[in-house]
């Protein structure tokens, strides 16, 4: 099947997953995550009526942005960054995901400060509280949209979370309603530089449950482009 061809069968699968649930497909957004895939089939994704496109790499971003490959949508970024990268990305991206570490938070602060701009962000959930990956755990999460007007430069639009790899379909729907419940209490609040508008969670094999328990955004890579060959 063509990339056109997978995100209209992924729009179906978002429709009907929205509306077993009782919700508007309207409120969910979908995100292409473009990794490994060139210029011209990220430009095939956005003329195919993808939301948004997120970037896991910066080398990817950097190179592909200046051939236009987002244009017509926003870009994310959606992968690990580098305190050391931050300036590529401050500023050339609509939202940074994938904000895991006070540290990498900070460093956003400082270089969107630098540049006159304030730059959205969500935080990175580790709501399987898994030792091996990088994120905040929800108290940390609490703690931090608490005390976001200490930092000028971000504003807190949402969170995000990659829950733990599942073994079969629902495996991931405790993580997702955590997820929402976090959300919903941060949303709730009024707290300075906070406007939370996004829930990112689920992707190409789980985002039906995700959409079930309140995702606002699902990032979906390998049922738009197809599996990801990787160098040997």
């Amino acid at each position: 099947m063509s990339i056109a061809e997978n995100v209209a069968a992924i729009r179906a699968r978002m429709d009907a997953a929205a509306r077993a649930a009782g919700r508007d497909p309207a409120e969910i957004l979908l995100c292409a995550a473009t990794k490994m895939n060139d210029a011209d089939r990220v430009k095939e994704a956005v003329a195919a009526g993808v939301d948004c496109c997120g970037e896991n790499r910066v080398q990817e971003l950097v190179l592909k942005q200046p051939l236009g490959a987002y244009e017509g949508r926003p870009v994310h970024f959606i992968g690990h960054l580098q305190t050391n990268k931050v300036n590529k990305v401050v500023g050339k991206v609509a939202l940074i995901q994938s904000v895991d570490r006070q540290e990498l938070l900070e460093a956003v602060n400082k270089a969107a400060l630098r540049l006159g701009l304030v730059q959205d962000i969500l935080l990175e959930v580790n709501i399987g509280e898994e030792p091996q990956k990088g994120g905040f755990t929800p108290e940390q999460t609490l703690a931090l949209a608490a005390r976001m007007g200490a930092w000028p430069g971000l504003r807190l639009r949402g969170l995000m979370a990659i829950p733990p790899i599942s073994e079969k379909k629902g495996d991931n729907c405790k993580y997702f309603a955590k997820m929402r419940n976090l959300y919903i209490d941060i949303a709730g609040k009024k707290y300075d530089n906070v406007s939370m508008v996004c829930l990112s969670m689920g992707m190409s094999d789980d985002f039906e449950d995700a959409i079930a328990e309140g995702s606002t955004m699902i990032r979906v890579g390998t049922a738009i482009f197809g599996a990801r060959h990787y160098p040997a």
